[in-house]
């Protein structure tokens, strides 16, 4: 069952009205919409989206009601902080059809404990949300991962990942999303390096496949 979300309509504003918004214990955003090929001007309480961002259900599909346009299901596409504060600024949703194939990222739920945790290895997370591609009306609100047999030394790559029928993963299959490293005292300089190295490999694979959705 989607969250429903409220929002109330507003004109586009100048950046000391957005201000004033804000101190108001409101965040500004907008709707796009393909049909209608322009946005539509938001405003959501803030108390009512953080949870959302917090608990990681804002990347599920919602369903935006806003008075005298009635509830419409959408993703949220964009989010923009305050990069010294964390303070969110904006958000950018978008509407889908629910019966159309969508791109979108869902949340990386890790369940169970690992062999190799309990003999003092770092589970060390790499992927916190996989881009995933299916028909929106069955988009997962997440995806698990089960580490319960993952010893020392050991990953578990994309395409280990038991993904719901109809929906398949957008990331490089060979992209690392939780491995198992050796305590600190035993990690070698090769092992920190294939860890900054899968990072960084993962970041850039999602950073193209955005700009590829986005485009």
């Amino acid at each position: 069952m989607s969250t429903t979300l409220h929002a109330e309509a507003r004109q586009p504003s100048t950046k000391s009205a957005l201000r004033q918004l804000r101190k108001q214990g409101k965040i500004p955003g907008v709707v796009y919409s393909k049909e209608m090929g322009t946005g539509s001007a938001i405003a959501l309480d803030s108390k009512e989206l953080m949870p959302l961002l917090r608990g990681g259900d804002a990347r599920s599909i919602l369903q935006l009601e806003v008075p005298a346009q009635g509830s419409k299901p959408v993703l949220l596409s964009e989010l923009q902080r305050d990069p010294m504060s964390g303070q969110v600024l904006h958000v950018d949703f978008r509407h889908i059809n629910l019966n159309e194939k969508i791109h979108s990222l869902v949340r990386l739920e890790i369940q169970g404990v690992s062999p190799g945790e309990k003999e003092g290895g770092m589970l060390q997370p790499i992927l916190h949300e996989l881009e995933v591609e299916c028909v929106a009306k069955d988009l997962p609100a997440s995806i698990p991962v089960d580490i319960g047999t993952l010893e020392i030394g050991g990953h578990i790559l994309v395409r280990d990942l038991k993904l719901p029928e109809g929906v398949t993963a957008a990331a490089d299959p060979e992209a690392v999303v939780i491995a198992v490293l050796a305590p600190q005292k035993e990690r070698t300089e090769a092992e920190l390096e294939a860890m900054d190295d899968a990072a960084e490999e993962n970041e850039n694979h999602a950073r193209a496949a955005m700009a590829v959705e986005t485009d």
